[in-house]
């Protein structure tokens, strides 16, 4: 999501003016997506702070972010969580005597009592963010304590959630102090002066020396110095130890060391699914979604590809937790539906970028007809969210790869979540089931962690035989079509291979024609006593015909002795089916497109973003 980089040294020891080594550090990381950017320094007036909304070169342009002066430099570059992109909601953040400038990755998940208690004693807060907290927790400590490194630690202690921190004061201009939680942070060494960052392609043109960072590590670095203390334990850390020297060129360092944006992002999903999951347990908008739902005579949404596949989903999960009929559609066939829409409906709109055009032609043409419009977006005040009557927000972070992986599972657990929420809200669900439900949503980023390193070793054997098919069936049925649809093309769009999905029940009606010796099937398995009782029925005659099996399906799984090869997942519950049962498809895909000699970040034909009809 957001990237940060900041140095400290001495003036006569850095390659370049830091203000220049700052702003190349923060182009490095442009490749994570973000909205806004600022740096800032230590001046003898205080901090100065350079920041607003906008492109790193556009703000280059406008402010000169590397014309920033001083031997200790912040820089970050912003992706919205709280508060809509803006000038003020860039970082730096400062306190209210514009001594202390904090930046910060990451969600504190508290931020909003501790702004109320610090607004109580006199605080005042210029911006919408969670980060804004810091530099005015610290402040009010430091006026009781009067040691600056002390009362950073005391205000890290208070904060909840996830972070990497860095923070700049004029009360000790020769030090860059930092904290890590969750996210990612390391100190990179250099001769006379010191970094720190949150990805190593910002540094790596400076140093190829790095410490990464653990979590509760809290400390400083200054030009000749560095101290890292456990927070946990209160030990310091022999940090001598644990520098490295790093290999990799800056192509590979921005994809994190993997050999594909697309790769890096379906090892993401853990974090990815942490973040969405605190979004939405916190967020207001899912509240006044269920109360517009509650009341609507008629539900439809819509979404286009992968998005799509999070809408049908959606349509069955409501079924089942709400008891209410939704109506999905594919965007770009909006007319169809639109001329049925009236004023009590509600549209759900799904769109990672916010800005498909057939998604948002579909919003128009419903908003017409007076539909009340809710958007699930991943991106802030994005077209979507900004032309719809409320928006609720995924946490993926920003997606480079062109097919979807970390998105689409963090949609379908905001929908399941506002699923479960409508159920309870209506009745359907008594308020001990919805949090049985919500208990296995909260256990998703685990599953996802286990089913990735239970399964790729056998994606990468299996791509081996993929590679030379034409064709594959991609089979379930209930809950589990929609992914089967989505792993399908997964396949079809990285690695060319004609890939078919549909509900199982349907082979005897005409696909069933195609298979033959070896023919590859695909069977997703959802976590169901009744849906697997119903798809042995359809892997035997696949079998019967000599299809190849290839079972994805719980460790519990009755139906194991059927499958040729199995990618197993740990035994959950089927709300997670969306979530869990996709991870082997994405790496099966994306392994066979590899085997295949291509590029799975860059499909041909493809755009990440389709902003034409």
């Amino acid at each position: 999501m957001c990237g940060i980089i900041g140095l400290v040294g001495s003036s006569d020891k850095f390659p370049l003016k830091p203000g220049i080594m700052v702003y190349r550090g923060l182009l490095r990381l442009e490749y994570r997506g973000y909205d806004s950017a600022g740096v800032g320094s230590v001046t003898s007036k205080g901090v100065q702070i350079l920041k607003g909304k906008g492109s790193i070169r556009e703000l280059e342009k406008k402010l000169c972010l590397s014309c920033i002066d001083g031997a200790i430099v912040i820089g970050h570059t912003r992706w919205a969580t709280h508060g809509a992109p803006s000038d003020t909601n860039a970082h730096p953040h400062t306190d209210c005597n514009n001594k202390i400038a904090v930046v910060h990755n990451g969600i504190i998940q508290n931020y909003q009592e501790l702004r109320d208690i610090l607004i109580g004693k006199g605080h005042i807060f210029r911006s919408e963010t969670d980060t804004e907290v810091v530099p005015h927790l610290i402040e009010e400590i430091y006026r009781r304590l009067g040691d600056f490194y002390e009362s950073f630690k005391r205000a890290i202690s208070m904060l909840k959630g996830s972070y990497a921190i860095v923070v700049i004061t004029s009360y000790e201009p020769d030090k860059l102090f930092f904290a890590k939680k969750d996210s990612p942070l390391i100190i990179g060494l250099g001769d006379g002066f010191n970094l720190v960052a949150s990805d190593i392609p910002a540094i790596l043109e400076y140093t190829r020396y790095v410490i990464t960072l653990r979590d509760n590590w809290i400390g400083y670095v200054s030009s000749n110095k560095i101290l890292i203390e456990d927070l946990a334990d209160s030990r310091v850390v022999e940090w001598k130890k644990l520098v490295r020297t790093v290999e990799w060129s800056i192509e590979d360092a921005v994809k994190g060391g993997y050999p594909h944006f697309m790769m890096k992002e379906i090892h993401e999903q853990p974090r990815a699914l942490k973040e969405t999951l605190y979004g939405v347990q916190r967020d207001p908008a899912i509240v006044k979604a269920v109360e517009l739902l509650a009341r609507a005579d008629n539900v439809y949404i819509t979404g286009a590809g992968t998005s799509y596949h999070a809408c049908y989903y959606y349509s069955i999960l409501s079924s089942i937790l709400a008891k209410r009929l939704v109506y999905s559609f594919i965007a770009s066939e909006y007319s169809v539906y639109a001329s049925t829409a009236d004023k009590p409906d509600v549209l759900i709109v799904v769109s990672q970028s916010g800005e498909t055009m057939d998604a948002l032609k579909a919003l128009r043409a419903f908003k017409e007809k007076g539909v009340s419009i809710i958007a699930v977006s991943n991106v802030v005040d994005s077209a979507i969210p900004r032309e719809s009557d409320l928006a609720v927000y995924t946490r993926a972070g920003p997606e480079i790869g062109v097919a979807a992986t970390k998105t689409f599972t963090t949609q379908t657990l905001v929908l399941s979540w506002l699923s479960i929420a409508l159920g309870q809200g209506t009745g359907a669900l008594t308020k001990s089931e919805a949090e049985y439900y919500r208990g296995w949503l909260k256990k998703s980023a685990e599953i996802v962690a286990k089913t990735i390193s239970w399964n790729e070793a056998l994606a990468m054997e299996l791509a081996d035989w993929m590679r030379k098919k034409r064709s594959v069936y991609y089979l379930s049925r209930g809950i589990g079509v929609p992914i089967a649809m989505e792993g399908a093309l997964k396949l079809k769009e990285i690695a060319y291979i004609h890939a078919e999905a549909y509900p199982a029940g349907e082979s005897k009606h005409g696909p069933i024609a195609l298979v033959e010796e070896d023919f590859p099937v695909i069977f997703i398995v959802p976590e169901h006593r009744e849906l697997e009782k119903a798809l042995l029925g359809n892997i035997q005659e696949m079998k019967a015909r000599g299809a190849s099996i290839i079972g994805v399906a719980a460790e519990s799984t009755s139906l194991s002795n059927y499958f040729d090869y199995w990618f197993k997942i740990p035994s959950s519950h089927w709300i997670l089916t969306s979530i869990s049962h996709i991870l082997p498809q994405q790496l099966l895909a994306y392994y066979t497109s590899v085997k295949r000699g291509f590029n799975p970040d860059r499909p041909r034909n493809l755009a990440k973003t389709v902003t034409v009809e």
